[in-house]
């Protein structure tokens, strides 16, 4: 079937994942070669996995399943719009588990949306309703599991004074989906799903996936760190052999990378933590891609990331990169980096949030804050990577402090996009994302291998050093001291190239 391969060269292991892929559909009643699609069939399908580590060319190979199965005429589903259901229309659902990984498709061209998007509707605990009719004095004080007396007085202190319910459940250490107790599946099936970063697919969301989908394609890295409480196994390591398709390291964008050869040092079982770092010191020294570096650099973090392992690090990062540019105790500059950490809007304002997702404000999406907006609340924002990066939305913008319970919170509006501060962030929160230069904290991920910690006989420190290099696209920064170099200039949105004009439409848009 070699004749269905696309007219972009394939390496040898992709070009026989493509011919099995296309055996599969082609079964199901898609044919990828003559463009022709049959009914389906009752069944026709299964569960396939194209697995391998970074490098490999998996997202290469589903944007080109993806292509071709549009070509044939497989309608697109995607969580803003669905055609009305024919019983020969053929359907495909590109989806990914966080909006940051699918946010990375979408930027490479493949229509990608999230799983939850797709398959689920949140059901909240009562309790939620309860809390908010409360603050807005509609209601009795409730009593909340796991909310302490002082945290509800914090909670309606805030609202109190800001009238906003994120505001008001960050300042107790809570956000609205904390109180989501489950999720209600859709009703109706689809026909072919196709799902990136199946790594990270919990087994919920795996059987229902299979429940949903005839036809599930799942692409994943193993090296990649698992859920959270499946001890370090993949969704895709219950497949037989004859499901599995393995691509290897030959990828042709592949060579010649110091970054990915580190990654794929990291595979052998005799390395020790302190040969890795002796690796990274030599690749350091014969190719400036690597960077061994004893400071972290202030200037590098407004735009992209700290990588560490610890919620305690990424804290006292935080800080300390507000205090190197002298950032207020009460505001935020203009410059400095925000992470989109979800959109808090009831269900009537659904069009607005996906208009804000749509302009690529998402869960996980980079943002620099520019200013305060023409309302209480509002913030003038450029999301990073987005067609039209310039908009203005409401904010709940909470920054952690170290040793401290309540965040620093400088603006919260009633409702709108909640916001943590994106000078650093976690491994596990950065997985599905990539920056061009990229800072790893050594001294975390030497804490985590002091540890002795494994996930799925794989040391730990082995999984999150692989995660935290394979995010950089052209530099790693290996950081290697719990120091920060001051920075060469203040904080700014000169590099943005943000007009005043885009920042006065921006503004209508409140």
């Amino acid at each position: 079937m070699t004749s269905s391969i696309p007219a972009q060269t394939l390496s040898p292991d992709q070009a026989e994942a493509w011919d099995a892929l296309a055996e599969t559909l082609g079964a199901a009643g898609i044919d990828l070669i003559a463009r022709e699609l049959r009914p389906p069939q009752p069944g026709k399908g299964g569960v396939m996995a194209v697995i391998g580590k970074a490098g490999s060319g998996k997202t290469l190979l589903l944007s080109q399943i993806t292509a071709a199965l549009r070509a044939a005429g497989v309608e697109i589903v995607s969580g803003d719009y669905e055609g009305r259901r024919r019983k020969d229309r053929r359907s495909l659902a590109v989806l990914a588990p966080t909006n940051k990984a699918a946010f990375v498709l979408r930027m490479r061209g493949v229509p990608a949306t999230t799983i939850h998007r797709i398959l689920y509707t949140p059901v909240y605990d009562p309790e939620y309703e309860r809390l908010a009719e409360w603050l807005t004095g509609s209601g009795d004080r409730p009593a909340v599991e796991g909310m302490t007396d002082a945290a509800l007085d914090r909670a309606k202190a805030f609202h109190d004074q800001h009238a906003s319910i994120p505001g008001a459940l960050a300042a107790a250490g809570l956000r609205g989906s904390d109180f989501i107790r489950g999720w209600k599946r859709r009703e109706d099936a689809l026909d072919i799903g196709l799902i990136d970063e199946a790594s990270m697919l919990d087994e919920k969301q795996f059987d229902d996936l299979r429940e949903i989908f005839p036809i599930l394609i799942l692409f994943g890295d193993p090296a990649q760190l698992a859920p959270v409480g499946q001890s370090g196994e993949m969704v895709f390591d219950r497949l037989t052999p004859a499901q599995r398709l393995m691509l290897n390291r030959v990828h042709r964008q592949a060579e010649d990378s110091p970054i990915l050869d580190l990654a794929h040092a990291l595979g052998d079982d005799s390395l020790s933590f302190d040969g890795f770092e002796s690796l990274i010191r030599a690749a350091a020294r014969r190719d400036d891609r690597v960077v061994w570096a004893e400071r972290v650099e202030s200037d590098l973090m407004a735009r992209s990331p700290v990588l560490v392992w610890r919620n305690a690090t990424r804290i006292r990062l935080i800080q300390a990169f507000r205090s190197a540019h002298g950032a207020p105790g009460d505001a935020l500059l203009p410059g400095e980096p925000l992470i989109c950490d979800g959109i808090e809007l009831p269900l009537k304002h659904r069009k607005k949030r996906i208009d804000l997702e749509a302009r690529g404000l998402i869960k996980g999406a980079q943002v620099v804050y520019l200013g305060p907006g023409r309302k209480p609340g509002f913030s003038r924002l450029h999301v990073i990577g987005a067609e039209e990066p310039r908009l203005s939305a409401a904010s709940i913008v909470k920054i952690e402090l170290p040793d401290e319970e309540e965040p620093f919170i400088p603006y919260a509006a009633r409702m709108g996009a909640t916001f943590l501060h994106g000078a650093a962030v976690t491994i596990h929160k950065a997985q599905g994302s990539q920056w061009p230069d990229v800072q790893v904290f050594g001294p975390d991920i030497a804490a985590a291998a002091w540890s002795n910690r494994s996930e799925a006989g794989l040391p730990l420190w082995k999984r999150l050093a692989y995660v935290a290099i394979t995010r950089a696209q052209e530099r790693l920064l290996w950081i290697t001291r719990a120091r920060l170099a001051r920075p060469s200039a203040p904080l700014g949105t000169d590099d943005l190239d943000v007009p005043a004009a885009d920042l006065a439409l921006a503004d209508e848009s409140e």
